[in-house]
């Protein structure tokens, strides 16, 4: 459980001080809006799969849906500069399901293959894209099969953002008063469904329908901790404000916490936060007379 007192203290400090805050535990950089946020995603990708494709070796990623602003850059830098996506692996972090467990309808707002085959498929000319056999879809049929995939040879790169819980994926912090975790289950996740936390629920109500969280979906399968830092780099990214504000400064400034899950992106040998100013900028460090304690 997060003390209180130290929560504030985090939440106090100013943006400005975060990249080189002595107290720090992970990397962490500061950008300036969601444009700059997704041009560096894009480029320093890229950058990654034209380092193994010189190198003649297959590129392996976990990639998210979302953050939404690295898309059209990513499908720019690869069509521009020819970089063939050929010998990649695409495993995609999670989905969302129904009440039952089960797909949501192809049309659904949280669809993510949907999503992903026009925002990060779509794009990319024929000659250069993912082979179809290599973008990997979470299902609640395949997560065996997915495991396997995964454990076969190393993930060079995990891509991923954070929930208001700092969940990388939807590994949320579990609030079942009767099935509690440990910090060492929480690394060893692995794929799994599970019921969403209503917190996460209501966080996505209120950022994509109006709060109507009757059309959330209410489950969900994912990529667990374990294989989502099994990557040789693991890079965090939001430009999303409110709702990602406090998990960050946890995950700067806390010791591992299961309330937190990105506070584990501090154990990775080669982790690094991005976030733009307006996530980064906490309103209590811009409100230091208030009285909360």
């Amino acid at each position: 459980m997060i003390d209180k007192k130290q929560l504030y203290e985090w939440c106090a400090a100013k943006a400005q001080d975060l990249e080189s805050h002595p107290n720090r535990k992970v990397p962490f950089r500061m950008v300036a809006d969601s444009a700059q946020m997704g041009e560096i995603m894009a480029r320093e990708f890229c950058d990654d799969i034209k380092a193994a494709n010189a190198a003649g070796v297959p590129f392996r990623a976990i990639v998210p849906c979302g953050p939404r602003a690295w898309y059209e850059p990513f499908t720019r830098i690869v069509n521009e500069e020819k970089i063939s996506l050929r010998g990649m692996v695409v495993f995609h972090m999670d989905e969302c399901l129904d009440w039952q467990g089960q797909e949501l309808p192809v049309n659904h707002p949280y669809n993510f293959k949907t999503f992903m085959l026009e925002h990060f498929y779509g794009g990319i000319a024929a000659e250069l894209s993912v082979l179809e056999e290599n973008r990997v879809f979470l299902t609640p049929d395949n997560m065996k099969e997915v495991r396997d995939r995964i454990n076969e040879a190393q993930i060079d790169y995990t891509l991923g953002g954070w929930g208001q819980d700092g969940h990388v994926a939807y590994n949320q912090t579990r609030r079942n008063p009767y099935s509690g975790l440990t910090l060492d289950d929480l690394r060893n996740a692995t794929i799994r469904i599970q019921e969403n936390n209503l917190d996460t629920i209501f966080a996505l109500a209120q950022r994509t329908f109006g709060s109507a969280y009757q059309f959330v979906p209410p489950m969900s399968v994912t990529l667990g901790i374990k294989e989502c830092m099994s990557a040789k780099k693991v890079r965090v990214y939001s430009d999303t404000g409110a709702w990602k504000q406090t998990a960050l400064r946890v995950a700067l400034f806390s010791a591992p916490d299961v309330e937190y899950p990105m506070t584990l992106l501090q154990e990775h040998p080669d982790a690094l936060i991005t976030a733009t100013v307006d996530t980064a900028t906490h309103p209590i460090s811009e409100n230091l007379d208030w009285e909360l304690l």
